[in-house]
C-alpha cells in the first residue's frame, strides 16, 4: 500500500470572499485565515495542505493554491463565507467585521484522514472549527496551533462581535500554540498589558503564545517573552496580519526554536503588510528584512 501523504503544516478555515474599506478607498480581495498562513508557509518551502470550505463559484481560490504547491481538500458549500472588514482609521488594531453569508463548519470527517506534523486553525468566528475537530487533531498527537478570533467572535445579526466564550479553558487545554491579538486578548483575559494576558493565555494550557499587536508581536514560550517588531515599508494589507504571523510561525516551529520562528513570523508579516492579498515574496527577501532589521543569523 502507498504510503500516506504526511504534510509539514494542514491549515484549517473557511476561505472568506473579503470586502475591504478604508479611508483610501474599496478593495475586494480573497480571504480567510487559511488562505494567507498557507500561501505564507509554502513560499517558504514547506509542504503545505488546506482544509476549507467555499461556494462552486469562488474554485479559483483552490486553483490558486493548487499552483503554489499547495494541496487542497475543500468541501463545496451553497456559498462561501462574505466578510466585510472595515477600517475607519489608518490605527490597523480598530475595525469593524460584518457577515454576509457563511460557508458552514468544518467536520471531524474532513480532517480526520489527513496526515500532518502540525496543524493550524484559523477560523473567522465561533462554531467554523469546533471542539470536536480540535480533539481529533490533537488525537494525531501533531503539533497544533489556532487563532483566538475563531472563538471570541460570534455573528450577532450580521455583525461579528465578541462573546464569553465557555468552552475556553476546555479548548485551550488542547493548545501548543494559542494566537491572538492584543484586542482579542484584552477580551478573553481582562488584561491591557500584553505580557500579563500571554502569562494567563499560558496558565490556560498553551505552551507557546504568540500575541500581535500594531507593532509587532510578543512570543511567550518556556516562562520567557520575545518581542520582535513589525517593519513594513508601506502599510496597504493591514488584512491578513495575524493569519500570516501564526501561520509563519507554526512552520518554522518545525525545525527553529520559539524566538526564532518569532523573528521568521515578523519578517514575514512586515513584507505581506505592504500590499493586499496573501504573502507572494521570494524567501531571499525575508532574509534581507532580517538581516537588516533583526540582527539575526536565522536565514538558511
Amino acid at each position: 500500500m502507498k504510503p500516506a501523504q504526511i504534510y509539514d503544516v494542514v491549515y484549517i478555515g473557511n476561505y472568506t470572499k473579503d470586502t475591504i474599506i478604508t479611508p483610501s478607498g474599496t478593495k475586494y480581495v480573497d480571504g480567510g485565515g487559511t488562505n494567507y498562513a498557507a500561501h505564507a508557509a509554502a513560499r517558504l518551502g514547506l509542504k503545505i495542505a488546506v482544509v476549507t470550505r467555499l461556494a462552486k463559484e469562488d474554485d479559483r481560490v483552490v486553483e490558486k493554491f493548487t499552483q503554489a504547491g499547495i494541496a487542497c481538500y475543500p468541501t463545496y458549500s451553497p456559498q462561501s463565507t462574505l466578510m466585510c472588514l472595515e477600517y475607519p482609521t489608518t490605527d490597523p488594531d480598530i475595525r469593524n467585521l460584518s457577515v454576509n453569508g457563511l460557508a458552514g463548519a468544518i467536520t471531524v470527517s474532513e480532517v480526520e484522514n489527513l496526515e500532518m506534523k502540525a496543524a493550524c486553525i484559523g477560523s473567522s468566528l465561533r462554531g467554523e472549527v469546533g471542539l470536536d475537530v480540535i480533539r481529533a487533531l490533537k488525537e494525531k498527537k501533531v503539533f497544533l496551533a489556532a487563532d483566538m478570533q475563531g472563538f471570541v467572535r460570534i455573528l450577532q445579526g450580521k455583525s461579528l462581535v465578541y462573546a464569553p466564550w465557555e468552552e475556553m479553558k476546555a479548548t485551550l487545554a488542547y493548545l501548543d500554540v494559542l494566537k491572538s491579538d492584543a484586542v482579542e486578548a484584552e477580551f478573553l483575559t481582562g488584561e491591557t498589558d500584553i505580557f500579563k494576558a500571554a502569562k494567563i493565555y499560558a496558565g490556560m494550557g498553551p505552551k507557546e503564545i504568540v500575541l500581535t499587536h500594531k507593532d509587532g508581536l510578543l512570543i511567550y514560550a518556556d516562562g520567557k517573552c520575545y518581542e520582535m517588531g513589525f517593519y513594513p515599508a508601506q502599510l496597504n494589507g493591514r488584512s491578513g496580519r495575524g493569519d500570516t504571523c501564526i501561520g509563519t510561525y507554526v512552520a518554522m516551529r518545525l525545525s527553529k526554536p520559539p524566538r526564532e520562528a518569532g523573528i521568521w513570523a515578523a519578517a514575514v508579516t512586515s513584507l505581506k503588510m505592504e500590499k493586499l492579498g496573501p504573502f507572494d515574496r521570494p524567501v531571499s527577501d525575508v532574509e534581507a528584512l532580517i538581516r537588516a532589521k533583526y540582527n539575526h543569523g536565522s536565514i538558511r
